[in-house]
């Protein structure tokens, strides 16, 4: 079993960080604030560090699972950071959907000191992190994911190298933009059953299992006709994935018009106060623009 630290004890990284011990694993965790790393210490024993460095000094690999760009480099750069803690051929492992121009620049820097870095964005949400059933996607040296692959099994019920650096953010990227468009047609098409006179469950029941079938429609349908959106990943988490997609997008020629569109959509729910709302809380949006 493996040293390992953990940075970032939010929805997904306190589970996470969780699922490592019982695998079997020595973690240290590292959280903004405090008060949260006691809480998982309590809950679930291990270590805590008052900062990233200190996280990272004896760890073979790092894993993290913060906000954003700006949040990861705080976590890898400076005097206290992880960076600064890591040993030669540690391995530091991204699990923060950020933009892939961050994780080439902090691969960079990884390599330069004689460290692995592997951008490993997750996919399955709160309920995948709870549950141990996350889906990584993975970018970096080979070796490098080799020697990681194991030890993110701990929360993964799969995992794949996408290539090299980068592959695994712009992968993630595939995954909202595809996400965009199923859960705008899913609120489409139960908003028009309502207005259309038929029973949405019983629509569901059918078409669930043809074409029309998705994650999205199995696990969200219910709660949708519910009017009920605390399930998932928030609205605002949403839009910046999308902004990651979109700027990508333009640097790389890619037409990604019905990814905009959507994004403006969730740019309306969050105007309605539904910022924190989960995602299929698009259906709200048709229901309010009747």
């Amino acid at each position: 079993m493996a040293k390992c630290a953990f940075l970032g004890l939010g929805v997904m990284g306190y589970p996470m960080a969780g699922h490592m011990v019982s695998a079997g694993h020595e973690v240290t965790v590292y959280n903004r604030t405090a008060a949260k790393a006691e809480a998982w210490v309590a809950e679930h024993g291990g270590k805590m560090a008052p900062t990233p460095r200190e996280a990272a000094e004896g760890a073979e690999f790092i894993m993290a699972c913060v906000g954003n760009d700006d949040d990861l480099r705080s976590v890898c750069l400076g005097e206290d950071g992880a960076f600064a803690g890591m040993s030669e051929g540690a391995i530091f492992v991204d699990h923060t959907t950020v933009s892939s121009m961050v994780t080439v620049e902090l691969y960079a820097v990884a390599k330069e000191n004689g460290f692995g870095f592997v951008d490993a964005p997750v996919s399955g949400g709160q309920a995948g992190a709870e549950n141990g059933q996350l889906v990584v996607m993975c970018g970096g040296d080979a070796p490098d994911y080799d020697m990681a692959e194991p030890v993110i099994g701990a929360y993964a019920k799969l995992c794949k190298r996408i290539g090299d650096s980068g592959a695994g953010q712009k992968c993630k990227m595939v995954n909202q933009i595809c996400i965009a468009g199923l859960v705008q047609g899913l609120s489409e098409g139960l908003a028009f059953a309502e207005k259309a006179g038929i029973d949405g469950r019983a629509v569901v029941e059918v078409i669930g299992g043809g074409a029309a079938g998705s994650w999205q429609m199995v696990n969200r349908y219910e709660t949708m006709l519910d009017g009920k959106f605390e399930h998932g990943f928030a609205v605002d988490w949403m839009r910046k994935d999308l902004a990651i997609c979109l700027a990508t997008a333009e640097e790389t020629g890619a037409a990604l018009p019905v990814t905009a569109l959507v994004d403006q959509f969730y740019k309306d729910v969050q105007a309605m106060g539904g910022g924190r709302w989960d995602t299929s809380s698009l259906i709200r949006r048709l229901k309010a623009f009747d």
